[in-house]
């Protein structure tokens, strides 16, 4: 039972460093172009010219 003393903030501390990391992925825009990377995987780069 003491070790729920040690693991109870543990826990609720990563789950907030999570969260905080979700938020600061969604202010930094990376899920603004979906579309593109998935077009980009059909297109082909290394193309002879």
């Amino acid at each position: 039972m003491s070790h729920l003393i040690f693991l109870i903030p543990i826990a609720l501390g990563l789950g907030f460093l999570g969260l905080c990391a979700f938020v600061w992925s969604l202010k930094s825009g990376q899920f603004d172009d979906l579309d593109g990377a998935a077009q980009r995987i059909l297109t082909d780069e290394n193309e002879v010219q």
